[in-house]
C-alpha cells in the first residue's frame, strides 16, 4: 500500500512538471491568423480568434503568431527567409484561400515531391515544410485546409471584396487547393486539420443573409445563399451588406466570426492533443 502511495505521488509530480512546460507553437497563416491578435480590424466583430481560444483549452501551449494579412502560400515561400520563424516543437501551416483568389497555380503533387520551387502552391508548400524541418526536425507539423467562403465584403472598405467558393476563380476551384494541403499532410505523415470538408462551416451557414438592393423595386431585402449569388452589389451606392445580425460562422463571408473561430480551435485542440499524448 505504502509503494503504491508513493509510485502515485511519483506520477503527480511527473504530471505537474509535464504539465507546466510551456510547449511552443509557431502559426502560419494568412490574415485568418493575423486578425487573432488585432481584433479591432475587424470592427470588433471578433472578441477572440482561434490561436487564443485554442491556448485557453491548451494553456501549456505558448503561440508565435506568423499571420500574414493578405499573404498566399506561394509569397509566405518566397518570403520565407525574412519573417523570422523560430524553432518551436509545433508548426501550423493555415494558407491557401488568397492563393485560390489571386490565382496562384496550384501545380500538382510533382511539384511538391521534387522541390520545384514556388512557382505553383504545391512547390511552394515543399518550401514551407523544408523550412520547417530546418528549423527543428523533431518539430510536429499540422496542415490545415482553408475554408469554404461565401462573398466577402471588407468591412473597412467595401470596394475590396471578392465572390465565394461557390464557382471557379480562372478555371481552379477551391476545394482543389484543399486537396493538395490534405495529399501533402498524407505523404509527410502530418497532423490534417481539414476545414474545407469536416469543419461543417458551410455555404449555408458562413452567413445569414447578404443584404441586397431588389433589382426589382430597389428596396433592400435580405437574400439567402444561393439566392444572393444572382443579385449585383454595387460598393459605391449600396450600404455594407452584412449588417450584424447576418453574421454567421464568418462576419464578413471570408473571415471567422466568434462561433467560426470556436469551430477552427475545436479541431485544433483535438489535433493538438493528439500531438501531444505520443
Amino acid at each position: 500500500m505504502k509503494t503504491l502511495l508513493l509510485l502515485l505521488i511519483a506520477a503527480g509530480f511527473l504530471f505537474l512538471s509535464f504539465s507546466e512546460k510551456k510547449v511552443t507553437w509557431v502559426a502560419i497563416g494568412d490574415s485568418i491568423t493575423y486578425l487573432n491578435d488585432h481584433t479591432n480590424e475587424t470592427g470588433n466583430r471578433v472578441t477572440k480568434g482561434y490561436l487564443t481560444r485554442v491556448v485557453e483549452r491548451l494553456p501549456q501551449l505558448a503561440y508565435v503568431n506568423q499571420g500574414h494579412n493578405g499573404w498566399t502560400v506561394v509569397r509566405i515561400a518566397q518570403q520565407i527567409e525574412k519573417l523570422g520563424l523560430v524553432k518551436a516543437d509545433i508548426y501550423s501551416v493555415f494558407l491557401g484561400t488568397n492563393d485560390w483568389w489571386h490565382s496562384e497555380p496550384l501545380g500538382t503533387f510533382t511539384n511538391y515531391k521534387n522541390a520545384t520551387g514556388n512557382q505553383t502552391v504545391y512547390g511552394a508548400y515543399r518550401t514551407i515544410i523544408n523550412k520547417i524541418h530546418s528549423l527543428n526536425p523533431d518539430a510536429k507539423i499540422i496542415l490545415i485546409t482553408p475554408l469554404q467562403r461565401s462573398d466577402f465584403v471588407y468591412i473597412n472598405n467595401s470596394k475590396n471584396n471578392a465572390y465565394g467558393s461557390y464557382k471557379a476563380k480562372d478555371g481552379q476551384q477551391l476545394t482543389d487547393f484543399a486537396k493538395a494541403v490534405d495529399s501533402i499532410a498524407h505523404y509527410e505523415k502530418c497532423e490534417l486539420v481539414d476545414l474545407y470538408h469536416k469543419s461543417k462551416i458551410t455555404q449555408k451557414n458562413l452567413i445569414n443573409f447578404k443584404r441586397l438592393k431588389d433589382p426589382a423595386t430597389g428596396q433592400y431585402k435580405n437574400y439567402k445563399y444561393p439566392d444572393f449569388t444572382q443579385i449585383p452589389f454595387n460598393p459605391e451606392t449600396d450600404e455594407y451588406p452584412y449588417p450584424p445580425e447576418a453574421i454567421g460562422m464568418a462576419y464578413d463571408g471570408l473571415h471567422p466570426s466568434d462561433k467560426g473561430n470556436q469551430r477552427i480551435a475545436d479541431m485544433i485542440v483535438k489535433a493538438m492533443k493528439k500531438i501531444m499524448s505520443k
